[in-house]
């Protein structure tokens, strides 16, 4: 059962944003915050108040926490088809299915990749909230490809820094519907929580900067094969900004894509996979690369798009 804990605001929180404040008040990370502001489960005052709303000490706090206690995690369980890549004492890089999540998270009850690699026998560093230690990135439910995940702590905070200073090479392969006009170029646009919808993210004035650079491969009569380098990476950051464009990615019905061409194909899920990770490894220093190939059924429609061209 959900349990609801109401209590002032405390003094040492005032000022904090309320996904920042109370993520250390309860042990919980910001974006499990994030969801419960986001369900209307954190009311200050009697209002129900949103992920960036300002803490003010004394404020009435009324939050419902999921059922389960905030230390109790998902038991280990096995990932079909994750496969792992590479394996030291620092790191795991880990080719993660379609329909697998990278850590636990409010509302998601299938697999995860911390469940997998626990299942597995792995050991992953304990820095991070404790439903996602050692996840240092992620990738949607709905995208397939490389990962890297921290077994040591300073290989944590070593990656943790390399994504925050944008020197990890994160190359992607997406199919997206027609054909972008220039052939290569940058998207810069900042990308925040859509306006109506929020389980939807679009680019918003005053939203994070978003940077994506793109070259097509191969272009088909309907669609076009794409090499993407994220610059930064923010949730959903490749899918909404080629939407922006109008060319979204085929099979993405989230953000605006032709159902029809998607069917013929045969896609349950957006054309997008990552495919290649690059970075400093944290023990030795040295640039160390991965690459993955693409999944059956993204094969599958790509071979279907360029026998129909």
């Amino acid at each position: 059962m959900p349990e609801v804990r109401s209590m002032p605001v405390p003094d040492g929180l005032a000022g904090e944003r309320l996904d920042a404040g109370l993520a250390r008040l309860f042990g919980l990370s910001r974006n499990a915050v994030a969801d419960l502001a986001t369900d209307g489960a954190v009311l200050l005052d009697g209002s129900a108040v949103g992920k960036s709303e300002r803490l003010r000490a004394g404020a009435w706090l009324e939050i419902t926490l999921p059922g389960a206690e905030k230390d109790e995690l998902p038991p280990p369980e096995p990932v079909p088809g994750m496969r792992i890549v590479h394996d030291d004492d620092d790191l795991v890089v880990i080719d993660k299915p379609v329909g697998v999540a990278a850590h636990p998270s409010p509302g998601w009850t299938g697999p995860t990749v911390t469940q997998g690699l626990a299942a597995a026998g792995y050991s992953i560093a304990t820095s991070g909230a404790p439903e996602r230690q050692g996840i240092v990135h992620r990738l949607d439910v709905g995208t397939s490809g490389l990962m890297v995940v921290a077994k040591s702590e300073y290989a944590y905070s070593v990656l943790k820094q390399a994504f925050r200073d944008r020197t990890v090479d994160k190359t992607y392969h997406a199919i997206v519907q027609g054909h972008p006009d220039p052939l290569r170029g940058t998207i810069d646009a900042p990308i925040g929580r859509h306006p109506t919808h929020d389980y939807k993210w679009a680019v918003v004035t005053g939203g994070k900067a978003s940077v994506t650079h793109y070259e097509t491969l191969e272009a088909f009569r309907a669609a076009s094969l794409v090499e993407v380098h994220l610059e930064t990476g923010r949730t959903h950051q490749i899918r909404v900004h080629f939407s922006t464009l109008r060319h979204p990615c085929v099979g993405d019905p989230m953000y605006g894509c032709d159902p029809k061409l998607a069917a013929r194909l045969g896609l349950s899920r957006q054309w997008l996979h990552a495919m290649r990770l690059g970075f400093d490894h944290p023990g030795s220093g040295e640039w160390v690369e991965f690459e993955s190939e693409y999944p059956d059924d993204l094969a599958v429609a790509l071979e279907r798009l360029q026998a129909a061209s």
